[in-house]
């Protein structure tokens, strides 16, 4: 944000060149300038210009032994401004326990005295004191100076994403990326350690209104070295930093944004640009209309300029070559508008309706340009790129959020100010327009529950999150109204995730670990292969399940063989206790048949990343995977009756945790993470981004059987679907994968259906419902589990799903046979046996379902493998 603007204009440069007494190339090692120091002639230091000593000729002056004297012209001043830096010396405490030589911890010490000399014959003298006026050039951390700052500009960098999308490159580390700025200090620590710099410092003149005839510099205790000094007749202090301030800023003509939303090609004199992103447009109409989802148009035309500065800075902006001066304190131009400060702090509490107890949430203001205005602890800009914000945040698009406990400050400017607040799929969301003035020191929103699902024994989980801490994911968890929380240890190459988590033991959240036991989180693992797939496993005890990943990258590293199958995995959790689930469906396809074959999975996952997100391009996912359910069905038409469950495989501040979600019916069960996980099994769930449905055929719910007669029969079929914000387009019953019948309720937040099908053969029976945040009305947007219904004892199978199933059991074969890593040969046949005795599985249970009637082979030769 950095590019050639003027020098500020409230200063005089000195020219110290008659008084010069030493190279800087023949200082003495404790006096010696910073690594690279390439400060010569006319420089500009945070804004302020100087008169350096030539390059190759007399150009520090070091005070050693003899007064300096300065002669100036008769002008005023209020500050003179020395770049200078005493002697390196070492730390030493109560002399016996030294530091490092050059730590720079000591305190006090006379350096110098600097004196004004004024043309009536007074004078004042002020003394420099090391630390406190100057410092040495080589400091350990926490050793800067209190009056002086280094010599060396603060800057503000991109998130290493946003760098990647700009430029194609990054020139800083990831933490700076995510600190999103580097201080001179932090600057020079990064060139060398201990930090090597010069320092700036500001005398203050006590008779600002008497003229000036002269500086006289003194050496006293300690040697030092002078480099420039310059005037100024500011009255504010030239150095302290400035406090926010925004204004909102027309692109010139020529002006575009970067790849990332953002003016690169602007600068202020006296302090630091933070941020100049594109304005956000709201809809105020749509924002306190009844619309499902508000976010924001990125403006083409304008900038939020933020920035930190003194008073007199000077804004400029590059149109073509030229900087523009566009910002002038005493007269700001035509094309540019200061956007009141967010710099009063207020409290504000989000409580729940009926007992006033506070509510954790999804939290939202912004002010009149659209900017965003988080609550204390919370980024101003959420990045959305895996690990970069992974800290109880959220981002939609430009459209940001903060999870919040119900209570927090958020430092507001004076005017109006817009409020989001959201809070699961029940909880009906609050958006409002909020004055605030010079006396708002509180603000207390209500939420109240819209629908009571909870209260009819439906309990809601998350079965695929990543990244977060454990108490991050419940405050996640309980913002969003989600009980249930599985966070997932990981391996992706060489980094592994919330593995120091896991202890088979925890729940975070229940009542046996200090919880309420209604909101709670237990870490799992995912357990990954690039070709054979990923398994989830949920709520097992003892031991982590290892290797988290195998079979070479880039799950796990380069050079790992493929120690085990996915199988292996599933039979330890089940073992240990645990739920197994088949993620993300449908991919990764290839073990995932053999593992449900041999009765292993107990449910299939439905994932999506975002379903806010407004195109499926801008996440990962963006609405439910059609292919996903198609997978789903081929293994209920194959008579294994698996519940569907949803996740949203959360890895970064874009991911909306619990934004596919699993209902799942408890009844009159306690609510523990055991009970869940046996609910899960019996198959009584739902998957949904956001309307809640339910189905009951002949009297059972999903994950029931029902049986007939021979001849058939007529089923009774009931469903309800309630929704808070997502509109309902279309509801189907499903039967055995087609549509049966279909009620079009044309965006209704509810609707109730019943229904006589009659049935001649096996089959079973789900509710789809469709709908969208973005009106897509085509999307699934919830859909239950299945009712299996047989007749006369006829178990399902399907030949064409049969044959899909085993091709690929077969491609999972293929790979352990020819492509994957090994160690020996025994192991070989090991992992080979598990997909083999699928395959003996598959044709059973199609001989037993069939009635002897079938048998499936591999549709290819068998592939060559050793022995």
């Amino acid at each position: 944000m950095r590019f050639d603007i003027p020098a500020s204009p409230y200063f005089r440069p000195l020219s110290l060149v008659t008084v010069f007494n030493r190279r800087r190339s023949d200082l003495p090692a404790a006096l010696r300038p910073p690594t690279g120091d390439g400060a010569f002639g006319e420089r500009t230091l945070r804004g302020i210009p100087f008169s350096f000593g030539p390059a190759g000729d007399m150009n520090v002056l070091v005070l050693d032994s003899d007064t300096v004297r300065v002669n100036l012209p008769e002008l005023t001043a209020t500050y003179c401004i020395f770049v200078h830096a005493v002697a390196d010396t070492p730390t030493d405490y109560l002399n016996e326990f030294a530091d490092s030589a050059v730590d720079g911890n000591t305190i006090g010490g006379l350096v110098s005295e600097y004196s004004f000399q004024y043309t009536d014959g007074s004078s004042a003298v002020l003394p420099i004191i090391r630390r406190f006026a100057t410092q040495q050039s080589r400091i350990g951390v926490g050793a800067s100076p209190f009056a002086a700052v280094p010599a060396r500009d603060d800057q503000v960098v991109r998130s290493i994403s946003e760098d990647l999308a700009v430029t194609g490159f990054s020139t800083h580390g990831y933490f700076d990326g995510l600190v999103r700025h580097e201080s001179g200090r932090d600057a020079a620590m990064r060139v060398a350690f201990p930090a090597e710099m010069l320092w700036i410092y500001a005398l203050p003149n006590p008779h600002p209104d008497r003229l000036l005839a002269a500086l006289e510099l003194r050496p006293c205790d300690e040697i030092s070295a002078v480099y420039a000094a310059t005037l100024t007749t500011v009255s504010e202090h030239p150095l302290r930093a400035g406090t926010r301030r925004k204004v909102l800023l027309q692109l010139p003509t020529r002006g575009r944004l970067n790849a990332a939303g953002e003016l690169d090609d602007v600068a202020i004199d006296l302090g630091v640009v933070i941020s100049a992103r594109a304005a956000r447009k709201y809809d105020i109409r749509q924002w306190l209309g009844s619309e499902p989802f508000v976010k924001p148009q990125r403006s083409e035309t304008s900038v939020v300029v933020e920035f930190a500065a003194h008073p007199v800075a000077k804004l400029f902006v590059a149109d073509g070559d030229n900087p523009t001066l566009v910002y002038d304190p005493s007269g700001p131009g035509d094309d540019i508008e200061l956007l009141p400060a967010s710099d009063r702090p207020v409290r504000v509490r989000i409580i729940e309706m009926k007992t006033g107890a506070p509510a954790p949430v999804r939290l939202h203001f912004h002010g009149p340009a659209g900017e965003y205005l988080p609550p204390r602890g919370h980024q101003r800009k959420v990045n959305s790129a895996l690990f970069e914000d992974s800290f109880a945040d959220f981002t939609i698009d430009d459209h940001q959020f903060a999870y919040v406990d119900g209570d927090c400050i958020v430092d507001l400017p004076l005017g109006t100010v817009y409020v989001e607040i959201a809070r699961g799929y029940e909880t009906a969301p609050v958006r409002r327009a909020v004055t605030i003035d010079p006396n708002t020191k509180d603000l207390t929103f209500e939420v109240s529950k819209a629908l009571k699902w909870r209260e009819k024994g439906w309990v809601t989980a998350d079965t695929h999150v990543h990244f977060l801490s454990p108490q991050t994911a419940l405050l996640e968890g309980k913002a969003e109204g989600i009980n249930v929380v599985n966070l997932l240890a990981t391996q992706l190459g060489e980094m592994f995730s919330n593995v120091g988590d896991f202890d088979g033991r925890t729940t975070f959240g229940a009542r046996d670990f200090g919880g309420d036991g209604e909101f709670l989180v237990r870490v799992g693992s995912e357990n990954r292969m690039q070709v054979l797939g990923h398994i989830s496993l949920l709520g097992y005890s003892g031991s982590i399940i290892h290797p988290l990943a195998t079979g070479g990258p880039s799950e796990s590293s380069i050079g790992d063989p493929l120690e085990v199958t996915m199988a292996d995995w599933a039979r330890r959790c089940l073992d240990q206790r645990g739920l197994v689930i088949m993620p993300h469906s449908p991919n990764p396809q290839l073990e995932r048949a053999a593992d449900i074959v041999l009765n292993l999975i107990d449910a299939i996952e439905l994932m999506t990343q975002n379903p806010l997100a407004s195109t499926w391009h801008e996440t990962s996912e963006a609405f439910v995977d059609p292919y996903g359910i198609a997978d789903w069905y081929r293994y209920l038409n194959l008579g294994y009756h698996l519940p569907i469950v949803g996740g949203s495989d959360k890895m970064a501040a874009a991911h909306l945790l619990g934004g596919m979600r699993t209902y799942t019916h408890l009844g009159e069960k306690e609510f523990t993470y055991d009970n869940w996980m046996s609910a899960i099994r019996s198959g009584n769930t739902f998957a949904t981004i956001g309307p809640l449905a339910s189905i009951r055929v002949a009297g059972v719910a999903p994950g029931s059987r029902v049986e007939l007669p021979s001849s058939g029969g007529t089923l009774d079929i009931e469903w309800e679907v309630e929704s808070v914000a997502t509109p309902i387009a279309k509801v189907e019953v499903v039967v055995g994968g087609l549509v049966a019948d279909q009620v079009n309720p044309g965006g209704v937040l509810n609707a109730r259906g019943t229904l006589s099908l009659p049935v001649k053969s096996s089959t079973w029976v789900a509710l789809r419902v469709r709908g969208s945040y973005h009106g897509r009305p085509d999307e699934v947007a919830a859909h239950t589990s299945a009712v299996e219904v047989l007749v006369g004892g006829s178990a399902l199978f399907s030949d064409a799903d049969a044959s899909v199933i085993l091709d690929q059991i077969g491609g999972a074969l293929a790979y352990v046979d020819t492509l994957a890593p090994r160690v020996d040969p025994s192991q070989l046949r090991r992992l080979r046996a598990t997909l083999e005795a699928s395959i003996g599985r598959l044709n059973k249970d199609r001989l037993l379902r069939s009635g002897g009637r079938h048998h499936i082979e591999l549709h290819r030769a068998d592939h060559p493998h050793e022995h």
